[in-house]
């Protein structure tokens, strides 16, 4: 059995749910720039938005009841997460090295 939601963890869930969001895009705006720049220090803030991230995310999930199968869905996004941008980078990085041998 399903047990509801207590309605003063709706609001939490919801302000937690935007957290989730604000340093999701500071994680990947810190890893972006971390590579566009060529400094360490972004990629180090990227990580600890990532974290707070997490934190977040672990908050969101006991307030919205998230038990069983649920633990894995948001282990899985978790991982994707973090994961993800390097991903997206490298493909960025192909594509373009392409496109400019192509140029030449």
């Amino acid at each position: 059995m399903v047990e509801p939601v207590v309605a003063q963890h709706i609001l939490i869930a919801a302000m937690a749910g935007a957290m989730v969001v604000l340093f999701g895009a500071f994680y990947a705006m810190l890893f972006a720039w971390s590579r566009i720049k060529k400094d360490s220090r972004f990629m180090i803030g990227a990580y600890f938005a990532y974290s707070i991230f997490v934190v977040f995310t672990a908050i969101m999930t006991y307030t919205l009841n998230l038990t069983g199968f649920w633990y894995l869905i948001v282990a899985v996004m978790l991982i994707g997460y973090l994961l993800a941008p390097h991903g997206i980078w490298h493909l960025c990085v192909r594509t373009h090295e392409e496109e400019l041998e192509v140029t030449e």
